[in-house]
């Protein structure tokens, strides 16, 4: 009778994740590869155990695997939640997870929701081999890239291999409240963008509140800023030394991981450097159309460059949108191609991301520009918008020198 409690509320439970195929055996939770560097299960694999455990009715098995993970973080309210029902439907036939007399019900709509996100991370991983398409080049200086998922509450950890990014880790993450695309300060929603890691800002220097630490981004960015978007301090931060983990969304704002997460997290971290890439949800593709996209942008960024070498301006401010075009910038731009004797560009360093709605790329790399009379290398971004069909620059922007900020920021 036990089992057949526990087994209708795990039912509704994977009934809350989209939309699954039947759940047939132990296999259908996949233990994922980015848990087996640890020595030890992590907590969000204990629980996946745990809650296996539950559906192919092994109770005892269960309750010694929920009574480990209390052991290791004793302040896991969700772990709680789950050994008390199990304790509970000993006694008597529970109709729903977290039967707790008492209990607030928007505190148990938070840990139900949690108990689904984290779910949601053993049924929703990506195919092996599977790329994110927002993540199309990784410059050099990006030794790591970090994307956070809105939608499955993760954040994920690349490495850089070659321009390519491969996963390497991945933690349980809260966003805003009110969830995504920031639009005003105080609408208790985080930005939806690419962005770039400003700042290390250590526990000693914050109150407890934040943890382990924070990490602040650059929002607004340039393109933010472009748009009227308003609003400052969003971070990646820890949670209070009290709290192991918040719920999905409960965040003014931030990014926020349990405190072992964000320790962890630091040591992929390079303060100027580290791209983070927030989304309502990343898309995974195989390689074949991941590198489709990939060259898309590559080819775009390559004619704009040697248009620019070959002094054709109106081709080459052709790969403008219009509203660049109506700037007193594109008068002086035709100007000075049109005065040179000739000009070379060349492009190194490139890092190409796409914005979550994939008609926005960013293109961020060091232009090394000659010419008959000056010469320079500047690290630069350009954002293309895709207009009908083409891929046109909506904004350019000249970046400060990214190894002067770490150099700041260590």
């Amino acid at each position: 009778m036990i089992f057949l409690v526990w087994h209708r509320l795990l039912a509704l439970l994977f009934a809350l994740v989209l939309a699954w195929p039947s759940l047939a055996d132990d296999a259908a939770i996949r233990l994922a590869a980015a848990d087996t560097h640890n020595l030890f299960p992590s907590p969000d694999a204990l629980l996946a155990k745990t809650l296996q455990d539950i559906r192919a009715s092994r109770l005892d098995t269960a309750l010694n695997n929920v009574n480990q993970l209390i052991s290791i973080r004793p302040d896991f309210r969700l772990a709680h939640l789950i050994r008390g029902d199990l304790l509970l439907a000993r006694a008597r036939p529970l109709s729903t997870m977290g039967e707790a007399p008492r209990a607030s019900q928007a505190s148990l709509t938070d840990l139900r929701e949690e108990a689904r996100v984290r779910l949601l991370r053993y049924l929703d991983q990506p195919e092996q081999g599977y790329l994110p398409k927002q993540v199309l080049q990784l410059a050099p200086e990006h030794r790591y890239a970090l994307l956070a998922d809105a939608g499955r509450a993760r954040l994920y950890v690349f490495e850089n291999v070659n321009g390519v990014p491969r996963l390497v880790r991945d933690y349980y993450m809260t966003i805003g409240r009110n969830g995504t695309d920031k639009q005003v300060e105080g609408d208790k929603k985080t930005p939806v963008g690419v962005y770039t890691i400003s700042q290390h800002l250590p526990r000693q220097s914050l109150t407890d509140f934040y943890g382990a630490g924070a990490y602040p981004l650059n929002y607004p960015n340039e393109w933010d800023r472009l748009h009227g978007r308003s609003g400052h301090g969003i971070w990646i931060h820890g949670t209070p030394s009290n709290t192991y983990s918040r719920p999905p969304r409960a965040s003014d704002g931030c990014v926020v991981l349990a405190n072992p997460d964000l320790d962890d997290l630091g040591r992929y971290i390079e303060v100027g450097r580290t791209p983070i890439l927030i989304a309502d949800r990343t898309e995974w593709v195989d390689p074949v159309t991941w590198e489709m996209h990939r060259q898309e942008i590559l080819t775009v960024l390559d004619l704009w460059r040697t248009d620019w070498e070959a002094r054709e301006a109106p081709r080459f401010l052709r790969h403008y949108a219009p509203e660049m075009l109506d700037k007193t910038w594109a008068a002086n731009k035709r100007r000075n191609i049109e005065n040179k004797a000739w000009i070379r560009v060349g492009l190194s360093d490139v890092s190409v991301f796409l914005y979550p709605d994939a008609r926005l790329a960013v293109t961020s790399f060091t232009q090394s520009y000659s010419s008959d009379s000056f010469s320079n290398s500047t690290p630069k971004r350009l954002y293309w918008r895709l207009d009908d069909g083409q891929w046109r620059i909506a904004l350019e922007q000249s970046l400060p020198n990214t190894t002067q900020l770490a150099a700041r920021g260590r």
